[in-house]
């Protein structure tokens, strides 16, 4: 990235600009470390247990069923669930060695150096330019944004397709096109991760191409966690992928996601550990 956008004092270590990640070769290569992780909705508890580290500059995939808290565990990397009355998080959530649950540390921030893209493309009811430049407005830039918004285009590979009619209404773009423009968004601001819930569950086959395209090429410089029912997906763009399962009380009725494997992709789906994980990738459970 050409900007650099000053990190906010409740990330005092941690720069914002994505670059930082991609040219530091002394640091470990890990941008989160989950230990020991559970996840509760008042006293339920959602997700047991997790721990993993994430890679950077990688693509991991989380797959299972539905209900195993795949999508829980991923807002809890950028603390969306922190908007969920009743949520918490017990365990450690570390980013770069960080706490992201420490007390000085500002969850709106935290949204801003990670960013995120969700099931059904959101584009705001404003010009594609604006939507873009939104975050940066946010951070207080001024001034000509031009610059910041063609190269945001460019990273979600949506320049030529709209670089003469910037001024339209985002709501007049396809659904393929509106999810790439809500991934250029999430890039204008710079961040470190992007984390996807399902980004290509509402798109045709070849609006999802484009998408997965665009992951591999984004990989380069973020990293990026998906959540995904589809593990055909999994397979094709994962460097690692996460298979979580569903335990269920048959006396509270209460269902609580649990980790089963985690490891490289190409192994996950050919000689898995864990005979639930075989199940599940060759569709004879789920």
């Amino acid at each position: 990235m050409s900007e650099t956008t000053t990190p906010s004092p409740a990330l005092p270590d941690i720069e914002v600009s994505a670059d930082r990640v991609a040219s530091v070769d002394t640091e470990p290569k890990n941008t989160f470390e989950l230990r020991d992780v559970n996840v509760f909705y008042g006293q339920m508890l959602a997700v047991k247990d997790v721990s993993m580290a994430i890679p950077h500059n990688q693509i991991t995939a989380f797959i299972g069923p539905s209900g195993c808290g795949k999508s829980t565990l991923l807002r809890s990397l950028n603390r969306m669930n922190d908007l969920i009355p009743g949520a918490r998080v017990e365990g450690d959530v570390l980013y770069h060695g960080m706490d992201m649950y420490g007390p000085k540390v500002d969850p709106v921030q935290v949204r801003t150096v990670i960013g995120m893209v969700f099931q059904k493309p959101n584009p705001f009811p404003k010009s594609i330019y604006d939507n873009v430049a939104f975050g940066p407005r946010l951070q207080g830039r001024k001034g000509n944004l031009d610059d910041v918004v063609e190269e945001a285009l460019r990273g979600a590979a949506l320049w030529d397709e709209v670089k003469d009619r910037l001024k339209d209404n985002a709501y007049g773009m396809s659904g393929g096109q509106q999810q790439r423009l809500c991934i250029a968004r999430a890039i204008a601001v710079q961040p470190d991760v992007i984390l996807m819930d399902e980004p290509c569950s509402a798109l045709d086959p070849v609006s999802t191409g484009r998408i997965e395209d665009l992951m591999a090429e984004l990989k380069k410089t973020y990293t990026i966690v998906i959540v995904t029912h589809n593990m055909q997906q999994a397979a094709r763009v994962a460097d690692r992928t996460a298979f979580f399962t569903v335990l269920a009380n048959d006396e509270t009725g209460s269902r609580t996601g649990v980790l089963v494997e985690y490891d490289l992709t190409s192994k996950i789906f050919s000689k898995p550990d864990d005979e639930r994980t075989e199940n599940y990738v060759s569709g004879r459970f789920g």
